[in-house]
């Protein structure tokens, strides 16, 4: 009993030691929220956190394999790839799909290197937002931080709604390659990625502590899966030629030159390697951050473009005749691909459902990553409703409120597709957009603080003297991306076919300004004025 006396006596103390040095969290207007000492981290974590400025509010229970499997299916880039197969077959064909690979990923891992870098120095949930504050010109801090976050929070939430909704029609379109009668409707697919936005608010709430178990499930899944299709599609779909996998573009789209054709239809490679911030947005919640978050991030991306590669490969080859499975009723050329490939309802199914089955935990781990985005945005004071947004839940030590306004607004998005399918692509083409043009402000501010500014934060991954080289290679490459992605798929451009995404950019920028000269800027001051480095 005794024995016992001591222990409460111990942890009570450590709980008092604390809430002394981090402070005692208010949740959803509630005193108890307060994190176990036991989920705040190494002493390291507790150090950053101390010199960023910030309490620990959230649990860090993610570890380096966790958090490789969270970044890998977050994104789930050969899984994602089939589902954006209508998009490249129409410009550029399957050898843009090939040779568009290894541009999109050459870029991509310098960007992810970059930001790899940054994550070390400052491991926070923030992510660009803090990045931009902390490097960027000194007169432009405030400005600059407070449009960086605007725009990924913009980008992870068109892209959470996207996800749904290919959750949605994939589903949608697996039952009309099952049943011929089936009547396919719109609104059908907007109420199933409804159906998976509550799927997904169920594995962030209820479930959210176990959410690191199922990302290290869903990494066995996403390596498994990935090796049944690949060698179903190799043993069983007949072969193209070399020519007509690799060399022969197409320009379906009506464009003026197949080289034009196939800059817009760079669409396809790249949305699949956008993302992998995700982790950044996790950093609270992830034991030695500053060292397992950039590992977490190089090595779901190595992974995810080794799959991706072999993945694109295999699409090249086991196509079968890109106008037949373009045609499909399916909607989705892949669906077609896999059942003239197996020529199995059966087989096709269990194919389907693999796709279906990542992509829904792919939805799960997006709503976390976008949840957290939000909160450490409007922790910052940079949203409109930041003290709601700012709470933490009593009980679960998740953003909920960020969880519910991610969910609702996903939601909301989906019903979009009723209306018209060309509004939600484009919504689609906004996420990418805005993510990347955070990205390149990012690393824009990085280079100006190598180059003019003091020197940077100790960091314990560094990629040394090839930091400058990287980050410019980067820019250089970002920049065709972001241009070609506002363009539409097809000419003659009409209402229908317009990407209006960069259109909706301007939107966002317009509410975004508007709220800053009203109220934000009264507000918001950005994080560096509460970073203290030694």
């Amino acid at each position: 009993m005794a024995s016992a006396d001591r222990k409460d006596g111990d942890a009570n103390a450590i709980s008092s030691i604390a809430d002394e040095r981090y402070g005692s969290v208010s949740v959803l207007g509630k005193p108890n929220g307060t994190v176990k000492p036991k989920y705040f981290g190494t002493d390291s974590d507790r150090h950053e956190m101390e010199m960023l400025g910030k309490q620990q509010v959230l649990r860090r229970n993610f570890g380096l394999l966790t958090m490789l499997g969270f970044a890998s299916t977050c994104i789930a880039s050969w899984e994602g790839i089939f589902t954006y197969l209508n998009f490249v077959l129409i410009d550029g064909g399957t050898p843009l799909l090939f040779w568009g690979f290894f541009a999109t990923a050459t870029c991509m891992t310098l960007v992810y290197a970059s930001l790899a870098e940054m994550s070390s120095m400052s491991p926070t949930a923030g992510g660009q937002y803090h990045w931009v504050s902390e490097f960027s010109p000194r007169k432009y801090q405030k400005v600059l931080s407070y449009y960086s976050g605007w725009l990924t929070a913009v980008g992870w939430q068109v892209y959470l709604a996207s996800v749904c909704f290919l959750v949605g029609t994939t589903i949608q379109g697996l039952i009309t390659l099952n049943n011929v009668n089936y009547g396919y409707e719109r609104w059908h697919g907007t109420l199933l990625a409804i159906a998976i936005v509550v799927f997904t608010i169920s594995f962030n709430t209820v479930f959210a502590s176990k959410l690191p178990k199922v990302e290290a499930v869903a990494l066995v899944v996403h390596i498994s899966g990935f090796v049944a299709i690949v060698i179903t599609l190799w043993a069983t779909a007949p072969r193209r030629s070399a020519a007509d996998a690799l060399l022969n573009f197409t320009n379906d789209g009506g464009w003026s030159s197949t080289g034009l054709s196939a800059m817009v239809g760079l669409l396809a490679p790249t949305a699949v390697l956008v993302g992998y911030d995700c982790s950044v947005h996790m950093s609270e919640e992830i034991k030695d951050a500053s060292i397992v978050l950039p590992r977490a991030i190089m090595g779901s991306v190595i992974l995810n473009v080794s799959m991706l590669f072999v993945v694109i490969i295999t699409i090249c080859f086991t196509l079968g005749d890109p106008e037949e499975v373009l045609a499909s009723p399916t909607g989705y050329a892949f669906i077609q691909m896999f059942y003239n490939a197996t020529n199995s309802l059966a087989g096709a199914s269990v194919m389907t459902f693999i796709i279906i089955f990542m992509l829904s935990i792919c939805a799960v781990s997006e709503a976390a990553a976008c949840s957290r985005q939000i909160w450490s945005f409007a922790r910052d004071q940079g949203l409109p409703g930041h003290r709601w947004l700012s709470k933490v839940s009593p009980h679960w030590n998740i953003p909920l409120p960020g969880i519910i306004v991610s969910l609702s607004i996903s939601a909301l998005l989906s019903l979009i597709n009723i209306g018209s399918s060309v509004a939600l692509g484009a919504i689609t083409s906004l996420g990418a957009v805005a993510t990347l043009i955070s990205y390149y402000l990012t690393i824009g501010c990085l280079v100006h603080r190598r180059l003019f500014g003091a020197p940077l934060p100790d960091r314990r991954w560094s990629l040394g003297r090839w930091g400058l080289a990287v980050n410019i290679g980067a820019l250089i490459i970002l920049t065709p991306l972001i241009f070609f992605l506002t363009w539409p798929l097809s000419t003659p451009v009409t209402a229908e076919t317009m990407n209006w995404s960069s259109v909706m950019l301007a939107g966002v920028f317009i509410i975004s300004t508007t709220y800053y000269v009203v109220k934000g800027r009264k507000e918001f001051t950005g994080p560096v004025v509460n970073v203290t480095r030694d």
